[in-house]
């Protein structure tokens, strides 16, 4: 198995997918209008995000903070330069996601049998079933199709969740057309060596296949985790604004990356990656504005660090 490579042979670049206007608001009481949504993006374009997951095609009854989707995406300001995504737990939501002009779709699928009825009340079989009509379906309308299998680095109904099984469904999903996988850390239950182990499994595995982490920071390793995948040569994350989201079909969900401060361990360590901090920050007050609350990043609290912003 490839060895685990120095801590100082980090990437020059890093890319940053801001999850928060669905990850982030799904978890959410207070439910943003459709205008107040396009606010936030908007800010978040501003900050140089040019990989944006505007929102989810599920049902409003389930997760009611994503009920106006499709009025956001209808109505909002589109460039060339960036990717508005969605995700879909299904054929139908699919459809409306096609109907939508989303620029990528995204399938939800856990590795666990538990988690995945959970959260798009299915087992994996079917889901896997309602992935191969999604991936045909979306990529005939010339659509970019993506994966994202959750609880891949534990799963708080079943708990440890083999390596094999993880790869299993990784590999099933690319025979299906997706043109990446995101591993989800969905409740915070990964370490580093868990990282770094499940990332070179991965690579032993797939080595041609880019690789997209989604982790989370509920337990406070998240950053830690990105530096494990960093040192590995991991360059793509999900974040979320303020820090804010989770899942609300998975006890113990909250903590989502914080984009401003994964965007500041990155510059403190080198990795470039297109986006302006003082901006970021930006976004994240008028999100606090929009919720009415504080959010749980830590650099709206303590700051930028002067050496960044001079």
């Amino acid at each position: 198995m490839t060895s685990i490579a120095s801590p100082m042979a980090l990437p020059s670049y890093a890319a940053i997918r801001e999850v928060g206007p669905r990850d982030g608001l799904q978890n959410e009481s207070v439910v943003l209008t459709t205008a107040e949504k396009l606010e936030l993006i908007a800010a978040l374009y501003a900050a140089g995000l040019r990989q944006i997951e505007v929102g989810a095609f599920v049902r409003p009854q389930q997760v009611p903070q994503m009920a106006n989707t499709a009025e956001v995406f209808a109505q909002l300001p589109r460039h060339p330069e960036v990717m508005y995504c969605a995700i879909a737990p299904n054929l139908v939501g699919a459809r409306r996601a096609v109907a939508s002009r989303v620029d990528l779709v995204q399938v939800f699928l856990s590795a666990t049998e538990s988690h995945n009825q959970s959260n798009v009340n299915m087992g994996v079989a079917q889901s896997l079933d309602q992935v191969a009509e999604m991936s045909l379906l979306v990529r005939q309308a010339g659509i970019a199709f993506d994966a994202v299998l959750s609880v891949a680095f534990g799963c708080p109904f079943e708990g440890h969740v083999p390596v094999e099984r993880v790869l299993d469904l990784c590999g099933q999903l690319l025979d299906l057309g997706a043109g990446e996988v995101t591993l989800g850390d969905t409740t915070g239950m990964a370490h580093p060596l868990l990282v770094q182990q499940i990332v070179l499994a991965f690579r032993e595995r797939f080595p041609r296949q880019s690789l997209r982490l989604h982790l989370h920071s509920a337990r406070g390793a998240g950053l830690a985790n990105v530096l494990a995948a960093l040192q590995l040569g991991i360059t793509t994350f999900d974040s979320s604004i303020g820090g804010i989201g989770g899942c609300p079909f998975a006890p113990g969900a909250p903590g989502n990356l914080c984009t401003e401060d994964l965007t500041h361990l990155l510059h403190e360590l080198g990795i470039s990656t297109g986006l302006d901090l003082p901006a970021l920050m930006r976004a994240a007050r008028l999100l606090e504005r929009l919720l009415g609350h504080e959010v749980p990043g830590q650099t709206i609290k303590a700051g930028i660090c002067k050496h960044l912003t001079g």
